[in-house]
């Protein structure tokens, strides 16, 4: 997809499934170091990265970014899971915990295809509101939280979640939440899990596939010339390979990540239904 701007692109629009769930309290960065796959305790103060919680069996619930904004302070920004199901899920895990699980209604996320005024990289802006640096430096995207809102614009929200899947930020829907490893969403290319820090949920089976090398399955990015559902089978003439995750549709054309083997025939045509898939390389430029 053209990531060329045009001047009305410019303007500011709503992500919506975009929500945040705030963290606070004494024992903040400890509790959600002890949930989160991402190492929260080594983020410094006013930075974020990539995170997400994982079921016991090391799938991937929700993916987020998590923001720092002190030891006392954390956001998570849920790119598509449900902020008040989460909250209700963490609350679980508080026991004695110093720590307050709130769901922030009160902040609205938008975005816009510029360069942001203060964020940089893993860095938090503080630019009327919170911002975040979302873009590579070829192509600059700029998200903000805030207390204002805007409209909904179909064209911009499908152009941003394209670039989402094409720089390999996998889009999480309800019916393929709890069903991957961070390895299988190939999360590494994001920085997104640890395997280094203490345990958390899922941090045995991460680490064991991690140090035993058995990471078999990872993303690939394809077109297809009409709209593909999400949880459609990919197959190879008779023979099932993986699984469609994440689709962003525009125009009837749909930009596709699925978890598909890491060796396979690369010549072999690839179908999800009737549909014929195109690869494409992934992007980089995401990770933080």
């Amino acid at each position: 997809m053209d990531d060329n701007l045009p001047p009305a692109q410019a303007a500011t629009f709503a992500l919506p499934g975009h929500s945040i769930l705030a963290i606070e309290g004494a024992d903040a960065v400890r509790f959600a170091h002890a949930q989160f796959m991402s190492d929260v305790a080594a983020l410094a103060d006013g930075h974020w990265h990539w995170s997400g919680w994982l079921t016991p069996k090391g799938r991937v619930i929700a993916l987020f970014a998590l923001l720092r904004f002190d030891a006392q302070s954390l956001w998570l920004l849920l790119l598509d899971a449900d902020a008040d199901a989460l909250r209700a899920a963490l609350q679980r895990f508080v026991f004695r915990s110093k720590v307050v699980l709130a769901v922030r209604d009160d902040r609205h996320v938008t975005g816009t295809f510029t360069t942001p005024a203060a964020a940089t990289g893993s860095r938090i802006g503080a630019a009327d509101g919170v911002e975040l640096d979302m873009g590579t430096p070829e192509s600059p995207r700029r998200l903000s939280i805030g207390d204002r809102g805007a409209s909904v614009d179909e064209h911009a929200l499908a152009r941003w979640n394209a670039f989402d899947l094409s720089h390999g930020l996998p889009r999480l829907g309800a019916t393929q939440s709890g069903q991957w490893t961070p390895q299988q969403l190939s999360l590494d290319r994001l920085r997104a899990y640890s395997v280094k820090k203490g345990c958390y949920p899922g941090q045995e089976i991460v680490a064991r596939t991690h140090f035993l090398g058995q990471a078999k399955r990872g993303l690939a990015l394809f077109d297809t010339a009409a709209a593909v559902a999400e949880g459609t089978e990919v197959r190879a003439g008779e023979q099932v390979l993986g699984t469609v995750v994440s689709v962003a549709t525009q125009a009837a054309r749909s930009i596709v990540l699925a978890v598909l083997p890491l060796e396979r025939d690369a010549a072999s045509m690839l179908l999800a239904g009737n549909l014929e898939l195109h690869e494409r390389a992934l992007l980089d430029g995401l990770a933080r």
